[in-house]
């Protein structure tokens, strides 16, 4: 009798798993995600967020464990290392990767710019009037090699300096970066929102250089530059096809829940510890940001080639390197999700 029992309750689960699936899709080889991100609370990542807690990993039968890391680089690190099977991070490292000879491909764009600012302590306001003025000072990033430390290696490179000539410091993001300029640990930042709101706000820096509007970017790129994107190993994408399109199925949900929802939409589905104690300048930060998110999560060729010129001037190695942009984008992923209305 127990084991009828046994039985039986196993085949109503796999028939409430079947229900819960996407109709008519296949099941995925592999239903257990480990997730890597550098700072999921920043704005940069908001669609990863909003994609767990709306449930739509789930409604792709998914279990997705999400690993915090302190920057992008240290992610990156966890993909190749083999304890994480995916990553939410910026496109950049797609492109170095291939230059290094490792396939890693982003499946589905989330930001089409990268919604990064340079921001320099009040106190220097006269100072520091360029790029070039950095020369010797201590510039916090989110994490050493991350996609921040990228942009600013690209904008001092702008005014003929090298990496080399200033202090790069890993002050992670959140309430570590708000108080590593508010004790003076450093001269200036490239960071997100919501921390850049929240110092500017208190009066504790100024903007140098606002990649968060279109207006920005084509200032500092002459358009389009591909931000966070989700990137996956090449041989784990052959191996796990269908788990690879209900990710991407979920996040393309999000981009679009989000093209109709409102800054205060999106507030209601986040945890507290987001706002960084200041809920109406979140809100402001989120409203101002909303604009960078992707509508279709196709990278273009322009944003590919945008990326891939803004890293070459610092990058003696991908500077050297042929590398082949189409091969740092799968597309066929989100044009499914596209085609069957996700």
């Amino acid at each position: 009798m127990k084991r009828f029992w046994m039985v039986g309750w196993s085949a109503a689960l796999i028939a409430l798993g079947a229900l819960m699936a996407p109709a008519g899709a296949q099941a995925p080889e592999k239903t257990s995600i480990t997730l890597g991100v550098g700072g999921k609370g920043l704005l940069y990542y908001l669609p990863l967020t909003l994609t767990e807690r709306l449930g739509f990993f789930k409604e792709q039968g998914l279990e997705v464990t999400i690993n915090d890391f302190r920057g992008g680089s240290e992610s990156l690190k966890a993909l190749v290392g083999g304890s994480v099977d995916v990553v939410t991070g910026a496109y950049e490292h797609t492109i170095r990767m291939q230059a290094k000879g490792q396939d890693i491909k982003a499946v589905i764009e989330l930001g089409r710019f990268p919604g990064m600012v340079l921001a320099v302590r009040k106190s220097l306001e006269g100072k520091v009037k360029t790029f070039g003025d950095l020369k010797g000072m201590k510039i916090g990033v989110t994490a050493p090699g991350s996609s921040t430390n990228f942009l600013l290696n690209a904008l001092i490179g702008k005014d003929g300096l090298q990496p080399t000539d200033v202090s790069v410091i890993g002050i992670g993001a959140g309430p570590s970066a708000v108080a590593a300029m508010k004790k003076g640990e450093i001269d200036a930042m490239v960071n997100l929102d919501p921390v850049i709101s929240k110092l500017v706000q208190d009066g504790d820096v100024f903007i140098l250089a606002d990649t968060r509007t279109d207006e920005g970017n084509m200032k500092l790129f002459g358009g389009n530059n591909p931000a966070a994107v989700v990137y996956i190993r090449a041989d784990f994408i052959e191996k796990n096809p269908v788990t690879v399109q209900r990710l991407v199925n979920a996040f393309y949900k999000t981009l679009k829940w989000l093209e109709k929802a409102t800054p205060e939409d999106v507030a209601k589905v986040l945890p507290e510890e987001y706002f960084l104690g200041d809920r109406a300048l979140y809100l402001a930060a989120l409203k101002a940001s909303l604009p960078m998110y992707s509508k279709t999560g196709i990278i273009p060729e322009q944003g590919m080639r945008n990326a891939h010129d803004m890293l070459v001037p610092f990058d003696k190695e991908l500077r050297d390197a042929k590398v082949d942009l189409t091969k740092t984008f799968d597309d066929r992923f989100v044009k499914k999700a596209t085609a069957a209305g996700m």
